[in-house]
């Protein structure tokens, strides 16, 4: 049987699209089966280069000196000193409550005050770190060597403030000391006895550990 010229045609065009189909499942099942590139995830926040390590129970006051940085923005990240009215100033956020918080807390508020200004397409990772302790004090006054405040940056006893302070002057009432603490919003006074201290005696109320504000009364 003689097969037309035009006949031939049709069967080849008919073959050539067959064989085009064929092909295209195999390159979308390819392209589909590629695993896809993970984008690089921003690091976690670390301890900042001249941070100190804050005691346990720390939390931000007034006079502080905070390290803030904003990972790969260097114009944000600054240095902040934490003013009377318990905030800091960051470039385009303004100001952030940074007084009563912990370092994490700041770190999550300042994150999202960047998200409500919409400085960032993603959420942006920020590190806060404490480089001077200046809002915990404790004072000293009356027979010591050296009265006065004195940064309470980790922690420490009476017997070790007044060691800082230069010891007992000779007629000190050694017996007698005080310490003033605030508590539930009124003064509280302890009785610190130094002779007891020295002999062994009542270690747990005389070496009491201080807290910020915490006063200590030497008598002469």
């Amino acid at each position: 049987m003689t097969i037309s010229t035009r006949t031939l045609r049709v069967l080849a065009s008919v073959a050539l699209a067959a064989g085009c189909l064929s092909i295209v499942p195999v390159a979308a099942q390819s392209t589909a089966s590629r695993p896809p590139v993970p984008s690089p995830a921003p690091p976690t926040p670390q301890p900042l280069a001249g941070a100190i390590t804050p005691p346990p129970d720390y939390v931000i006051g007034p006079e502080d000196q905070l390290l803030i940085l904003f990972w790969r923005d260097k114009d944000m990240s600054t240095e902040a000193v934490v003013r009377p009215d318990g905030k800091i100033s960051l470039l385009l956020v303004n100001d952030v409550q940074a007084a009563g918080l912990t370092p994490e807390q700041l770190r999550l508020a300042i994150i999202k005050a960047a998200a409500s200004q919409k400085l960032f397409t993603e959420e942006p990772t920020v590190s806060v770190g404490v480089k001077q302790i200046n809002s915990r004090k404790v004072y000293i006054t009356g027979a010591v060597g050296k009265p006065g405040p004195y940064p309470l940056n980790s922690q420490l006893n009476v017997v070790q403030l007044i060691t800082i302070a230069g010891g007992l002057n000779e007629y000190a009432k050694s017996e007698k000391i005080q310490l003033i603490r605030n508590e539930n919003g009124a003064p509280k006074s302890y009785r610190i006895n130094y002779k007891e201290i020295q002999e062994g005696k009542n270690l747990a109320k005389n070496l009491m550990m201080l807290k910020p504000g915490d006063q200590i009364i030497v008598p002469d």
